[in-house]
């Protein structure tokens, strides 16, 4: 905790941003991976979780995009068969697909 704090701390005002950032890369480096890979297989997982209850693969429908064309924000839907959804909004069409996934599986996790 607060050793850590220090220590990356002192690395920060020895050697600057970058050396920190990699003494942090190195010492974290599989639960940083960790995290990226459970957000980005939202997807797959609610896929297996639809396909484990005899459902089709959920459908993803876009259901707005606003801003200007530099910056698009999409709203997609994420859709099982039984009607359950969830949306979320990001800059892109795979950002949102894989948010609104998300939504839906911690809904249906605390269904559950």
């Amino acid at each position: 905790g607060d050793a850590m704090e220090a220590v990356i701390a002192a690395v920060y005002l020895d050697a600057g941003f970058g050396a920190a950032r990699d003494l942090v890369r190195r010492l974290w480096a599989d639960r940083i991976s960790a995290v990226e890979d459970d957000a980005r297989d939202a997807k797959t997982a609610l896929q297996e979780w639809a396909q484990a209850r005899g459902m089709t693969p959920p459908r993803y429908e876009q259901r707005a995009r606003t801003g200007p064309d530099h910056a698009p924000v999409f709203t997609i839907a994420a859709v099982l068969d039984d009607g359950q959804s969830a949306q979320a909004q990001a800059g892109s069409k795979r950002q949102a697909e894989q948010a609104a996934a998300k939504a839906l599986l911690d809904r249906l996790d605390g269904a559950s």
